[in-house]
């Protein structure tokens, strides 16, 4: 189980409810956000850009963009409505 938490001097006040008596000793494993999101940022700028100058990618994101600006339309019958 994991549940989210937030320290305020010696106690930890769970953002949730868990299905545990009172009294009973759990583990806390600490873990550094900080440096999560520091990695997960470093990873990301290694592939930043790795499309950049794919002819491929460019020809799809055209065409869908011509797809959601072409006029579709649809045919309206002004005889059934009177």
């Amino acid at each position: 189980m994991k549940v989210k938490g937030i320290k305020r001097g010696k106690f930890i006040e769970l953002l949730e409810d868990i299905a545990i008596e009172d009294g009973v000793e759990v583990s806390v494993e600490f873990v550094d956000t900080v440096s999560d999101k520091t990695e997960q940022w470093e990873k990301l700028q290694e592939v930043i850009g790795e499309w950049k100058d794919d002819q491929e990618i460019t020809d799809i994101f055209a065409q869908i963009d011509q797809e959601r600006h072409a006029d579709i339309g649809r045919p309206v019958n002004f005889d059934d409505h009177f």
